[in-house]
C-alpha cells in the first residue's frame, strides 16, 4: 500500500474509532507497525482522523445543544455504570474549568487515556476551553500514544 493510502486508511479508521467505541484505534497502530511499512505516516493519520473525531464531540458540547453530552453521559444498565459515569464527571469538569489543570488533563486523557478522552472531549466543550488548546493537547497526545504502541511492534 503507498503512503498516501496507508495515510487515507489510517486518517479514516482514527475518526471511525474517535466515534464509535467498538473500533479501536490502539490496535490498528500495533497492527501496522507488525505490517511495517511508513509506520510515521500511519501514526500520524490516527492521530489527525482521532482528533478530527473529538473535535467533532467537543463542538457538539459546545455549540449547547447538550443532546450529545446527555446521550454520552447517560449509561444504559445497570445502577453501578451511572454511578462510575458520574464519578467521572465532577472532577473532569473542575480540572477543565481551571486554565492551569485544563490542557495538561486533555493532553494527559490523550495520551494515557485516563480519563476517558471521549469524557474529556464532551467536558472540555461545555466548559469553554479553547478550540485550539483542545485540537493541540488532543493531537499531540494521541501522536505519543500511538507512538509509544508502535515501537515495540516495529522494534522486532
Amino acid at each position: 500500500m503507498s503512503s498516501l493510502a496507508e495515510a487515507v486508511v489510517a486518517l479514516g479508521y482514527g475518526l471511525a474509532s474517535a466515534l464509535v467505541p467498538v473500533v479501536n484505534a490502539e490496535a490498528y497502530v500495533v497492527v501496522a507497525g507488525h505490517r511495517g511499512g511508513p509506520v510515521v505516516v500511519a501514526v500520524l493519520a490516527l492521530a489527525l482522523g482521532q482528533t478530527a473525531g473529538k473535535l467533532l464531540l467537543f463542538e457538539s458540547a459546545r455549540r449547547g445543544t447538550g443532546r450529545l453530552a446527555r446521550r454520552l453521559g447517560r449509561q444504559r444498565g445497570s445502577g453501578r455504570t451511572a454511578a462510575r459515569a458520574a464519578r467521572w464527571t465532577g472532577p473532569i469538569r473542575r480540572w477543565l474549568s481551571r486554565r492551569r489543570t485544563a490542557v495538561p488533563t486533555v493532553l494527559v486523557s490523550a495520551a494515557v487515556g485516563v480519563p476517558p478522552l471521549a469524557v474529556v472531549s464532551v467536558a472540555a466543550g461545555t466548559v469553554g476551553l479553547r478550540r485550539w488548546e483542545f485540537a493541540a493537547a488532543c493531537l499531540v497526545g494521541r501522536v505519543i500514544r500511538f507512538a509509544l504502541l508502535v515501537l515495540p511492534a516495529t522494534l522486532t
